[in-house]
């Protein structure tokens, strides 16, 4: 579920655009068939001279313990929280319900192409990941409507979720052939919003590493204006409201993002075009894809040796493959840290404000500020 944005059949899109009373949002794209989790299940090809081994390494490093044999179901060797039988691989792939069905929770592994240069998984894969346990959350809940993140009755009244605003923060970043565990839920926001959270930790160690949060309104189809969210749509997703948060008020960047200029902008980052590989079902942005823009004018220097570890996006309106963008970025401080390897606990190294832009008319598409520590150095 993208928020309970996600209560359809529906996969969550930030990138349709809205502005209304200065509130940007994105639109929720379609959800895909619960079949496309088969192609995240760790499987092992062998030719038919060589028998299954069993596999606990990948590249060299441990696997966090996951064996394959040979005439049975592979296992996570980690009791289910559960149960106390060993949950059979597949199985946690797919995902499950906890406490009281409130939760969801959804294990993956880093695969090879979703690492970066320095062999750690990318901001862009953690914001995929949280996708698809959102989506796979609304998938499973039974409440799925048609169209674009529906419930029943948001599709009888032709409206849809879109999202405003995305913060994440990540204490580490994981490398190739770790598993990590998604727990996501919803709950309210305000009178007509809603949030959606996620935590991921570490599957072997249960270390959370990742931390996200949501907000998001309904609109309307067809007039593309904002709605209150009607009362036979509150009382199907109340059930499944939490109160708990992953990210603790205090350390929530909640405050509005500063609108950067052609004057105020250090870099600047033109010509920058999406690819029919960029789109979605419905011809739109993936807004995943809006990131790597948006880190396209950061210097080199700090990608190299800094690690991104706060992401605040606000999103304004949709982009399509006709339009050419532009990348904006501006440091907006720096400071101390403690010595400390706790990401989290330390002030960041830079901070910068970015902005994703149309070439042609300057129209916002997405604002955003960034955090970044300098990486640890392993001799």
């Amino acid at each position: 579920m993208t928020s309970m944005a996600a209560t359809g059949n529906a996969r969550p899109y930030f990138g349709e655009v809205l502005e209304k009373k200065n509130v940007a949002m994105a639109m929720v794209g379609p959800f895909f068939p619960l079949r496309r989790l088969k192609k995240r299940s760790f499987s092992v090809i062998a030719s038919a001279s060589t028998p299954p081994r069993s596999i606990d390494a990948v590249n060299g490093r441990k696997l966090n313990n996951i064996g394959i044999n040979r005439g049975e179901a592979p296992f996570l060797g980690k009791k289910n929280s559960e149960s106390s039988v060993d949950a059979p691989f597949h199985a946690v792939l797919l995902g499950r319900f906890l406490e009281e069905r409130f939760v969801y929770r959804q294990t993956f592994i880093i695969r090879s192409y979703e690492i970066g240069p320095d062999k750690t998984a990318t901001m862009e894969t953690l914001m995929n990941l949280l996708q698809e346990a959102a989506l796979n959350h609304v998938t499973s809940s039974g409440l799925a409507g048609n169209g674009f993140g529906a419930t029943r009755e948001m599709s009888l009244r032709k409206l849809i979720w879109v999202v405003t605003r995305v913060h994440i923060q990540v204490q580490r970043y994981s490398r190739w052939g770790d598993v990590v565990e998604i727990d996501t839920w919803v709950d309210a926001a305000g009178k007509n919003g809603m949030r959606r959270d996620w935590i991921i930790r570490d599957y072997h160690t249960q270390e959370i590493i990742t931390r996200a949060t949501s907000t998001w309104v309904i609109m309307n189809q067809e007039t593309r204006r904002l709605s209150k969210i009607p009362e036979q749509v509150r009382q199907e997703v109340l059930p499944f409201y939490l109160n708990r948060v992953a990210v603790a008020a205090e350390k929530n960047d909640s405050e509005r993002i500063d609108k950067l200029t052609d004057a105020t902008a250090e870099r600047i980052r033109s010509g920058l075009a999406p690819r029919w590989s960029d789109m979605d079902a419905n011809q739109h942005v993936n807004n995943v894809k809006y990131i790597g823009w948006i880190l396209e004018s950061v210097p080199m220097n700090v990608l190299g040796n800094y690690a991104l570890t706060s992401m605040t996006l606000e999103y304004r309106r949709e982009c399509r493959q006709s339009n050419l963008l532009e990348s904006l970025t501006s440091s907006t401080a720096a400071s101390l840290t403690e010595d400390s390897n706790n990401y989290i606990n330390r002030r960041p190294d830079l901070e910068y404000t970015h902005l994703l832009r149309m070439l042609a008319d300057k129209a916002e598409i997405v604002r955003a500020r960034t955090e970044w520590h300098a990486k640890q150095r392993h001799d």
